[in-house]
């Protein structure tokens, strides 16, 4: 039985928008749940030598988060974030002490991505630079991983719709 959903993807493509509609979904079901934005939980500065992206943070944060989330009554969770590499499906697998996890790689054309992130970074020229680098080398590396259980194309399709598709497939 799938308990945990991973939106995975790169910066743009709209997974933490997704996140949150199909938090709403459950909502409206009355389902014990909790949306869990990886960025903001690794968020510190400066991230350690040989880490990058303070990933080895963000995993001991989730693991404490969902002692607690646990405890409260969560049944499902719904996280916003990036998985690269096979190896570490099992880690977050532990962390979310899950009995199934539904990994779903959101996508969009680099248009829609270029225009999604020129919106968020527009007073931020460097951080635009950044965020449209990462963007194309991070869809590059999450294609050839091909980790996910199911990908949806977010270029046209509304959030709502693109959330319908995610619980269905996690048979929520």
């Amino acid at each position: 039985m799938i308990d945990s959903v991973f939106l995975n993807g790169t910066v743009g493509v709209g997974k933490s928008t997704t996140a949150e509609a199909l938090s709403t979904l459950e909502m409206t079901r009355g389902h014990h749940h909790a949306v869990i934005d990886l960025d903001h939980i690794r968020r510190s500065w400066p991230a350690p030598e040989g880490d990058r992206f303070n990933h080895e943070l963000e995993i001991a944060n989730l693991r404490d988060l969902v002692v607690n989330y646990r405890r409260a009554g969560v049944e499902h969770f719904i996280l916003a974030g990036v998985i690269e590499q096979a190896g570490e499906i099992p880690r977050y697998e532990a962390a979310l002490q899950s009995s199934g996890l539904l990994i779903c790689r959101l996508e969009a054309a680099p248009a829609i991505l270029t225009r999604r992130l020129g919106l968020r970074h527009a007073d931020d020229a460097s951080g635009l630079e950044w965020h449209l680098e990462r963007a194309g080398e991070l869809a590059a590396i999450l294609q050839v991983a091909s980790l996910d259980h199911l990908v949806v194309d977010t270029s046209e399709r509304s959030i709502v719709a693109t959330a319908t598709i995610v619980k269905e497939k996690a048979g929520w």
